[in-house]
């Protein structure tokens, strides 16, 4: 049984990567300064919290715990979500440094924001995204209080 920070990472790393992938595709068609795209990213990281949980209520079986799902869900999602931080700052700081005009262009000209404002966002909404997720995602892995004789006694 491998321990329980690992599975995390590796699912976070995987979760990066399609992130990455993803905005790079974006990217080459010229899509990636329209945030309506940035959508598809709580379905790629839904996906891989989801597969997490999933994997690790598997390998631990009848001893798997509410509190334990939901660490690496969480764990997961904010692994993922500083890898992806990371790379999001390098490619609008030093790859791309026209990006941040791009993109805020597109809503108003009279802002002044700084790339570590937009880098705090991309943090923050990938931090909220991954909770939600994680939350919402424990409801299904969760052991049901509800027992045969309860909904007999309903009857």
């Amino acid at each position: 049984m491998m321990p329980k920070i690992i599975l995390p990472i590796r699912f976070g790393l995987a979760i990066a990567g399609a992130l990455i992938a993803y905005f790079l595709l974006l990217s080459v068609f010229g899509l990636h300064i329209y945030p309506i795209y940035s959508l598809f990213n709580g379905a790629i990281t839904g996906f891989g919290i989801y597969e997490a949980i999933k994997y690790y209520k598997r390998e631990k079986g009848p001893s798997f715990e509410y509190s334990d799902g939901f660490s690496v869900g969480l764990v997961t999602g904010f692994f993922a979500t500083i890898v992806f931080t990371i790379f999001f700052a390098l490619y609008a700081g030093n790859f791309n440094p026209n990006f941040l005009e791009e993109i805020i262009n597109r809503w108003e000209d009279t802002y002044n924001t700084s790339l570590g404002s937009m880098i705090f966002l991309v943090a923050i909404f990938g931090f909220a995204t991954s909770t939600v997720l994680t939350l919402s995602f424990m409801q299904l892995f969760k052991q049901s209080w509800n027992t045969k004789s309860s909904k007999k006694q309903q009857k």
